[in-house]
């Protein structure tokens, strides 16, 4: 390979990885913070919890809204027990245990679990009004399993 095509591609790896980290600066902007030009603000957070000795869940979710008026459910530091048909939901209780607790009041999928370790970020519609949740929840479908929650807590 020559050296003006390595070069080429070592700028493009540079770049996307530039834009990756930027957009995740983005997104972890000090909480209380004030909508400002280019300054993400969190809406709310929460610590997550395991359902039970086998299934576990740790780290923060936070409901962000960026600049631009989108909002996304972010989960940082994330960790939880591996398994099927895993997704993301937001629940009106406030630490669903159940499926049905999970269900009761108001209950939205956001989307299926890209991966059960590390930090995500999930776009919410933009008509979804976020004030009838209280946390968010990971369940497995296929089996009606909690997997994991995290109350979310009004940021001032």
């Amino acid at each position: 390979m020559n050296q003006n095509r390595l070069s080429s591609r070592w700028a493009w790896g540079v770049a996307i990885v530039a834009a990756v980290v930027a957009f995740g600066w983005g997104l972890s902007a000090p909480s209380g913070a004030v909508a400002q030009s280019g300054q993400s603000v969190i809406l709310a957070m929460g610590q997550w919890h395991g359902i039970d000795s086998f299934h576990q869940a740790q780290g923060k979710a936070l409901l962000v809204r960026l600049p631009d008026g989108r909002r996304f459910i972010r989960l940082e530091d994330f960790r939880v027990t591996n398994g099927p048909d895993l997704y993301v939901y937001l629940s009106g209780h406030p630490s669903a245990r159940t499926g049905a607790q999970l269900h009761e009041g108001a209950a939205f999928e956001v989307a299926r679990l890209k991966g059960n370790i590390g930090n995500q970020n999930y776009e919410l519609p933009a008509d979804l009004d976020v004030s009838n949740f209280k946390s968010v929840a990971i369940y497995c479908k296929r089996f009606s399993v909690m997997f994991g929650s995290a109350e979310l807590i009004a940021r001032p």
